[in-house]
């Protein structure tokens, strides 16, 4: 593979890890006021993602900047284009970390009740968000016509407003992430926790779990319509849906391990799908397909990609090696026994 291809597939690595790993704990916020049924349990609840949210995110960081220093064509297009959608994703993600710092300095009850309101958007909104975004992206509904030969651009020029973006098929997808990431930390909870919270954790996870895969079929088998390799996608789907099916089943019986990794499994491979069928496209114009961003036209230089490799070569190892270790440490399962007295 070339270089551009090689990035191609690392910033595809990149979101596929932030959905697996941010996917998990945005469900767990989601689920905060159905599980949460006290404010012991919600402290559980938070308490199983406390370690971790944060390095989480840095995943959605990072495949911004790979793309920004990989496809400064892509970035512009996608970041502008989506700029709203994007800035809601954002601060929605703001107000959901000062929500973990500040809604224990205060121990009203609205005071956490308002906080935890922000939990729960802060994690709905980049859920629906991001779903949405990757629909228009794969779905090409971003009107783009660009001034120039397709491969030597000189500018890039937009067609249609926000309401545009909110298509059916992004809606779908939207539908899609929300209902799977919240079944995902559903699972995470499962395995995370014991006593009551674990009880009701599986029992949530197979209820949304079967609307979830409504949803993922609904969205995957439709984005076959915009996938220039159905030969390859189309299977990886059905691979997708036996995984999501058996993460259900092992749910309930209770294997919690497994049915958390089957349910990993089922987004790497449905992520995976979206962008191999997405290739060699970034974007996709729906003026003229001659007007589409592929990885060709939207790259940057050979010697910057080059070095960026190097880097990626160097400090890549460190960080899954150091999130994996912190993993790790912190594995054991919570109880509401292990939260302070004075929280009951």
């Amino acid at each position: 593979m070339d270089l551009v291809t090689v990035w191609f597939v690392i910033i595809a690595f990149f979101w596929i890890g932030y959905f697996v790993l941010d996917g998990f704990d945005l469900g767990v916020g989601m689920l905060l006021p159905v599980l949460g049924t006290n404010e012991v349990d919600r402290r559980v609840m938070i308490n199983s993602i406390g370690p971790v949210w944060d390095a989480n995110e840095v995943w959605l960081i990072v495949a911004g900047a790979a793309t920004f220093a990989a496809f400064p064509l892509w970035y512009a297009t996608m970041f502008s284009g989506y700029y709203l959608l994007f800035f809601a994703a954002l601060l929605a993600l703001i107000f959901r970390g000062l929500a973990f710092e500040y809604r224990g300095k205060h121990e009203t009850s609205a005071w956490r009740r308002g906080w935890d309101a922000a939990i729960v958007l802060g994690s709905a909104v980049p859920a629906f968000g991001l779903g949405v975004i990757f629909g228009n992206v794969i779905g090409g509904s971003l009107l783009v016509s660009i001034t120039g030969e397709p491969s030597n651009a000189d500018s890039i020029n937009y067609v249609g407003n926000f309401f545009g973006l909110l298509n059916p098929f992004s809606l779908v997808l939207g539908a899609m992430t929300l209902t799977v990431f919240a079944t995902h930390g559903a699972l995470f909870l499962a395995l995370k926790t014991s006593g009551a919270i674990h009880d009701r954790a599986r029992n949530v996870a197979t209820v949304i779990g079967l609307v979830a895969a409504v949803f993922a079929v609904a969205a995957l088998l439709w984005a076959q319509a915009f996938s220039g390799r159905v030969a390859v996608t189309l299977p990886l789907v059905l691979i997708a849906a036996v995984l999501w099916l058996g993460g259900l089943g092992m749910n309930l019986r209770n294997r919690n391990g497994w049915a958390f990794a089957l349910s990993a499994g089922t987004i790497l491979f449905a992520v995976a799908a979206l962008f191999i069928g997405l290739y060699p496209n970034v974007m996709i114009s729906s003026v003229d397909s001659v007007f589409n961003l592929t990885v060709t036209n939207a790259s940057s230089q050979s010697y910057t990609l080059t070095v960026m490799t190097i880097v990626a070569v160097v400090l890549a190892p460190v960080v899954l090696i150091y999130q994996g270790w912190t993993y790790w440490i912190f594995r054991r399962r919570l109880s509401s026994e292990m939260i302070p007295v004075a929280a009951h």
